[in-house]
């Protein structure tokens, strides 16, 4: 029986795989994700690209908020490479474009603000009320209980360790899904501690900012992605980082769908700390499609 990696080794990964390379004057190169499944996860352009717009900067300039539109799906046989264009660096703020680039075609375009950390208003909405993770089994435990059910050409990534721990509130059925109200909630970090980078954590939730979202539009038509002839992508991403947070401390990913229609579903989350603070917001419109 192969070993498994250990949840430090995952994390280690995870945090190398972000550890991007300049290679010229904001000009950087990703490296390669490990997955071996073909197509790079959205999660990663995103999060490799908000790397090189933080990297481009002054340290003091802090990332608040991105906005990434997919174009083609990345491939896992070649690098990626992120030029950064300095559209704007004021006192207060600064704004970059990062495009992505693959065998000299984009994959995805991405524009984040910066802004040199201020006081200022407050308010924010009330966290939800919901069992904490210590008390719910981990998605990797609930797969785990399932998976001679699932087809076999599914079960290698069904059963895959990932690096970011998911403990969903209420477990959806992967294999006998029913159709339920488009909102679900889950509780998620990396699943060992790392260092004390504040930008590397800012893009690890940037990487994870891109899971459960899009299924979220799925549950009331009661498919997910084993039904055979679904068809979903992320189309764009947009991530508005709130506070201070940490990556690996529990946070709870709140999300809903209040839109699907015409092959596209529109998703939105609310990302809070254990202490209740509202860390960050998500919004995100997927392709999803039923084919014939």
């Amino acid at each position: 029986m192969t070993e498994l990696p250990s949840p430090a080794s995952l994390a280690a990964d995870l945090c190398d795989l972000l550890d991007i390379e300049e290679l010229d004057t904001d000009l950087y190169r990703g490296k390669r994700g490990r997955d071996g499944f073909g197509r790079v996860f959205g999660g990663q352009v995103i999060a490799q690209a908000l790397q090189a717009a933080q990297r481009s900067t002054d340290a003091h300039k802090i990332a608040h908020s991105l906005h990434a539109n997919f174009m083609r799906p990345g491939n896992e046989d070649f690098t990626i490479l992120y030029r950064v264009v300095r559209d704007f660096e004021g006192k207060s703020f600064a704004t970059r474009r990062v495009i992505a680039m693959q065998k000299g075609q984009p994959i995805l375009t991405l524009t984040c603000s910066l802004q040199t950390p201020e006081d200022g208003l407050h308010h924010q909405d009330t966290m939800p009320d919901v069992p904490g993770p210590e008390s719910l089994q981990s998605d990797t435990e609930l797969r785990a209980e399932m998976a001679n059910r699932v087809p076999e050409r599914f079960r290698r990534s069904f059963l895959k360790p990932r690096p970011i721990e998911i403990r969903p509130v209420s477990p959806r059925s992967w294999l006998d899904p029913v159709k339920s109200a488009p909102r679900q909630q889950s509780w998620f970090r990396i699943c060992s501690a790392i260092g004390d980078d504040p930008a590397l954590h800012r893009a690890i939730l940037a990487y994870a900012s891109d899971m459960s979202l899009l299924g979220t539009g799925t549950l009331p038509h009661g498919i997910n992605w084993l039904t055979p002839n679904l068809q979903t992508a992320s189309l764009d991403h947009a991530l508005w980082l709130h506070e201070p947070f940490r990556a690996d401390q529990w946070l709870l990913y709140a999300c809903d769908s209040p839109w699907a229609g015409h092959a596209r579903s529109f998703n939105r989350g609310q990302i809070f700390a254990q202490d209740g603070r509202l860390v960050a917001s998500v919004a995100q419109e997927g392709l999803m499609r039923l084919r014939e």
